[in-house]
């Protein structure tokens, strides 16, 4: 489940990306009053605006709703999803005779056992 959201997320964010710099501008009228005649080739001169913005806001509403869908699944998965993790049920007590714990006490190969008493 979360894997589809996911594709649909990237899908309409590459949508979204490729709408909003197909569009032209506002002021990109006035370049084709001074010789750019490409502004209204492919849809028209109203046409590409009413297609262009209905299939922009469209791929937004889907990237909306896939950003909260990614996010409500990931708040509430299951398992260990912690990132600081509770100990519980484990009391260390001192055992008798053991150095406490601001004691050094000599390993296993230090020069403590090695020199003659």
């Amino acid at each position: 489940m979360e894997t589809l959201v996911l594709v649909i997320h990237v899908l309409s964010a590459i949508g979204v990306i490729a709408l909003v710099l197909l569009q032209h501008g506002k002021g990109a009228d006035m370049g084709a009053a001074f010789g750019s005649g490409a502004s209204g080739s492919l849809f028209g001169v109203s046409g590409s605006s009413n297609f262009m913005s209905r299939a922009t806001a469209v791929c937004v509403v889907i990237f909306f709703g896939a950003s909260l869908s990614l996010a409500y699944i990931s708040g509430h998965r299951g398992g260990d999803s912690s990132v600081v993790k509770v100990q519980t049920g484990s009391v260390v007590t001192p055992v008798e005779g053991a150095p406490a714990a601001g004691d050094a006490a000599p390993s296993e190969g230090s020069a403590a056992k090695d020199v003659p008493q």
